[in-house]
């Protein structure tokens, strides 16, 4: 296949505090040269010591080579990040909340001389009732494909066989549906029938020896106990996790998929 219609996009998991930031700042670097990435899609809601994302670490996102910030339902602990969720186009909150709401749920953006839309969905199952993700993602789909074929979805939700509805039913239209949430890379990457690339959950960019993020004592004795003790984010080396999803930018089918997890810091 002719290189030149392939764009190459590298999309990460949830950031989780401050060891999540210093892998990225270790790392990503080298990832885009080694991957030639072309777009770089990164969750941020978790960045803030695990709840939300401030104004500070989305300029230095952005300023580490990151184009499209996504989230979720943490998105909104950090209330001084609001009036940026209107003016920067490049932050997306998932599409799916009721209208009036700040921010936006999608964004086409133009890498390597070509259009690619990216949309952030929220899933239902275990989470707060927002409007229907399916119904909204196709609405929002056919607006964003009179712009391009290349379309990043990434779909923020718990439950697996939520995931995986939407990406079939979504199935050669988008070029990628990406999980997020769980912060447990799943091992269930590949191209579905109509050619989108999908995989459960890409994982999160966060300390490695942790519980999704958070302290293992501290997950321990809530377990143990019951009781509703705060997490905190472990300050431990990290990891980058996600994808590398090759696409050809005349179908925006998927040709490749691959699953990233590097450690760094020890």
């Amino acid at each position: 296949m002719d290189n030149s219609k392939i764009l190459t996009a590298l999309v990460l998991g949830d950031v989780c505090g401050k060891p999540g930031s210093r892998a990225l700042f270790m790392g990503l670097s080298a990832l885009k040269k080694e991957f030639r990435a072309d777009i770089v899609i990164l969750n941020g809601e978790n960045a803030a010591n695990g709840f939300g994302l401030n104004d500070e670490q989305l300029r230095q996102f952005f300023d580490l080579g990151v184009d499209v910030v996504t989230s979720g339902n943490h998105i909104w602990q950090q209330e001084t990040l609001r009036p940026t969720l209107d003016n920067e186009p490049r932050l997306l909150r998932p599409a799916n909340y009721a209208p009036g709401v700040p921010g936006h749920g999608s964004v086409v953006v133009e890498v390597a001389g070509h259009k690619v839309g990216v949309l952030n969905l929220q899933g239902r199952t275990f989470l707060p009732p927002l409007d229907c993700p399916f119904r909204v993602g196709v609405e929002m789909l056919e607006k964003l494909s009179r712009q391009t074929p290349v379309i990043i979805v990434d779909f923020h939700a718990e439950a697996p066989h939520e995931k995986e509805a939407f990406a079939f039913h979504v199935d050669g239209k988008v070029s990628l549906v990406v999980g997020t949430h769980t912060h447990v890379q799943t091992a269930d990457e590949r191209i579905l029938p109509g050619g989108t690339a999908y995989i459960s959950d890409i994982g999160m960019c966060g300390p490695r020896d942790s519980v999704i993020g958070s302290d293992p004592t501290l997950s321990i004795e809530r377990q143990l106990t019951q009781m509703p003790l705060k997490s905190e984010i472990l300050d431990a080396p990290g990891w980058i996790q996600g994808v590398c999803c090759s696409i050809d930018v005349r179908t925006g089918k998927a040709v490749k998929l691959e699953r990233i997890a590097r450690s760094y810091g020890g």
